[in-house]
């Protein structure tokens, strides 16, 4: 059960690995575009029809045929990666051996659904991947295994999100091989350390220059490629939404949003170099492709709240 990219390395593994897979839950197929004239299934749903595996995507899984359903494949365990949708009492019973979570943070850290983008956002230095047994709270079964990993300071969500996929689904087929030989031990989690990942929401999107050069590398980090941290900027024809990609923390003075050199930044405290950015409509480029096409000399100043 998963729905998008992060889910696909486990699927795969587990297939390789040998285990019979009943189904695959996805989401269903959403409209491509703005127009939405096509409709796009989902990674997973693409990588289980390569591999020739039945797929299914309810829109809910609360109503009785649906259990029903779930319930008739007689499944041994259900493994559950990023799917997206909620699973009801009556559906995490079912499967003989319950329901296997693998979830991109160290929990009980970072419980929710933007457990990588708030790592990176925060400053972590460490996370890490953790294979749980799902009950009705968010994020709050038993743990079984976790594997971890550093964080460097420039890595950003994507990257990471690629590293934990594969780091992920090598601790998941790990899992089902200690619960074939009835190894798998749990744990209660600590409610120390306890923190939530709530979806990243468009507001938190604006760089705010007044902020600290380093929290604002964190928010570029966390949001590259997409959904992308983003200023507001007038070159002559009006305000231009300008995505950042790529970033450097330097020391530096001057009023939040001050051009001091080149794409590099005054903020709150330090500044911070612009290394790669993205106009609408355009493809992402360095500082020095950018600056070839725009009007911008030291002095010049962005919108402190953009």
């Amino acid at each position: 059960m998963g729905t998008p990219e992060f889910a696909v390395p486990t699927l795969i593994e587990i297939v390789r690995q040998g285990h019979e897979i009943a189904a695959v839950y996805t989401c269903a197929p959403k409209p491509a575009g703005r127009r939405g004239l096509a409709k796009l299934p989902s990674p997973v749903q693409l990588a289980a029809e390569r591999l020739k595996l039945p797929v299914l995507t309810p829109q809910s899984l609360k109503f009785e045929p649906t259990v029903k359903a779930f319930a008739a494949h007689r499944a041994d365990v259900a493994v559950v990666v990023a799917y997206g949708l909620l699973l009801p009492k009556a559906i995490l019973d079912a499967p003989a051996r319950g329901c296997l979570n693998l979830h991109a943070s160290l929990l009980p850290r970072w419980r929710g659904a933007a457990p990588i983008e708030r790592a990176v956002m925060a400053g972590d230095r460490e996370t890490g991947v953790t294979v749980m047994r799902m009950e009705e709270g968010l994020d709050t079964g038993p743990v079984a295994l976790v594997e971890r990993t550093a964080i460097g300071p420039d890595d950003t969500a994507a990257e990471l999100r690629t590293r934990l996929a594969h780091l992920g689904a090598g601790l998941m087929t790990r899992a089902l091989a200690a619960l074939a030989k009835g190894a798998l031990a749990f744990a209660p989690q600590s409610e120390t350390g306890m923190t939530y990942a709530p979806k990243i929401t468009k507001p938190e999107t604006r760089i705010q220059w007044s902020k600290n050069a380093n929290e604002l590398h964190n928010l570029v980090r966390a949001l590259s490629p997409s959904p992308g941290a983003f200023f507001d900027a007038d070159f002559g024809k009006g305000l231009e939404r300008i995505k950042v990609l790529r970033s450097r923390p330097i020391m530096g003075a001057g009023a939040p949003g001050l051009v001091l050199d080149r794409l590099t930044v005054a903020c709150g405290v330090d500044a911070l170099q612009l290394l790669e950015v993205q106009r609408a409509g355009k493809t992402p480029m360095s500082a020095e492709e950018f600056l070839r096409g725009v009007r911008l000399s030291a002095g010049a100043i962005f919108p402190a709240l953009g």
